[in-house]
Order: structure tokens, then sequence, then C-alpha cells
């Protein structure tokens, strides 16, 4: 007997046929990832719109229009469907690269700051605005990095899933900070896209976006 003839044939990987119940599956399944995609984005630009609107000329000052924008995008994170991506990562990982953006984050301030330090701001008002930017980066995260960047990714995958995130990163601060800023968000939306590859969580983007914004009180 030859047993090459007698041998069973090995089961070969196979894409399901086009008009099978498997390809309907499959299709039904990106779809819904699309949806969620787009309506995050939709949701996200909303929030920003309602924040500009209740900032009015206080802009990013304001604290009421800030914790109004971290409740809604926090909202958008946790809608049914939307938050399976809520874990933040290994610990270790998310807080040894979160700690290295923050310090490539503060780097550039810290020396724009060494050579013309800016006025001191109130000490009183510190609680409050440090609460408000806390709220709002972490939101930022959870929802960039976490959220939308996994839905993102099971859509179109990673590159895909970097470059909206940074997109959106740097369109939805255009209102609060103009036009000149907008390269420079979206390198820090980069940069946060990164460690979120690099530490494989969100947590890491978080805690760099959040020390980084903290850090911002004492390097106007």
């Amino acid at each position: 007997m030859n047993p090459r003839t007698s041998a069973p044939d090995s089961p070969v990987p196979h894409s399901p046929a086009p008009n099978s119940p498997a390809a309907s599956v499959a299709a039904f399944s990106r779809d819904g990832v699309c949806r969620r995609v787009w309506g995050l984005v939709i949701g996200l630009g909303a929030s920003v719109v309602v924040r500009v609107a209740l900032a009015g000329s206080d802009g990013v000052g304001s604290v009421s229009a800030g914790l109004v924008f971290g409740a809604l995008v926090l909202g958008l994170a946790v809608l049914p469907g939307m938050h399976a991506a809520f874990a933040p990562g290994p610990v270790r990982a998310q807080l040894g690269a979160g700690l290295a953006g923050a310090a490539v984050l503060c780097a550039v301030p810290l020396a724009v700051h060494l050579r013309t330090p800016g006025g001191a701001l109130p000490v009183a008002q510190l609680p409050v605005w440090a609460a408000v930017v806390t709220v709002v980066a972490l939101a930022e995260e959870v929802l960039l990095r976490g959220v939308l960047w996994s839905a993102a990714e099971q859509w179109q995958g990673t590159t895909a899933a970097l470059i909206l995130t940074t997109t959106a990163f740097g369109l939805l601060h255009l209102p609060l900070y103009g036009w000149d800023a907008l390269p420079l968000d979206l390198a820090v939306g980069l940069l946060l896209g990164g460690l979120r590859i690099a530490a494989g969580g969100w947590g890491s983007a978080a805690i760099a976006h959040t020390v980084a914004d903290l850090a911002g009180w004492w390097l106007r």
C-alpha cells in the first residue's frame, strides 16, 4: 500500500464561501464594528460641540464645560457593546511606558519654562483645576486609545487605529487651541498611540496624558 495515497488529507484552512452562513456572519460582524467606530467618532464630535458651547469665552478654562465633556466621553465609552476594551492593560507595562511618555511630553515645556518662566497661578485654584484635567484626560484616553482604538483595530487593523485616533485627538482640541496648535496636538496623539501599541493597553497613554497635563500647571 502506498502511504502517500492512503494517508488522510490534511485539513486546509479556507475562507467561507461567499454565500455561506459563515460569510454572512463575518460581514454582519464587520458592519457592526464599522457602525461602532463611526458612532464613537460622531459622539465624540458632538461632545466637543457641547463643550465649546458651554465654555463660551472661557474656552479651555471652563470648569463646568470640562466636567460635562468628560462625563459625555466616558458615557460613550460605557455604552452597551462599547466597553469591551475598558481594561487598561498590564499594570507594570502601563506604568513604565506611561511615565516614560510623560517625561517626553514634558521635556519641551520644561525647557521653555526654564528659559522664560511664566507667571505663578493662584494655588487655591489647583485642586479644582487638577480634578478637571484628570477627568478630561482619562475620559479622552478611555475612549480614544481604549474603546475607539479596539473597534478600529478590529475593523481595519492597528495602523488604521493609530491614524484614526491620532486625527481625532488633534481635531477635538482644534476649537480650544486653534490651528496653530494642531501639528503639536497631532504629534502628541501619535506619541500616545505609540504608547498604546508598545504597552498593549490604553493605561500607558492615560498616565502620560494625565501627568503631562498636570505638570502644565507649573510649566506655563
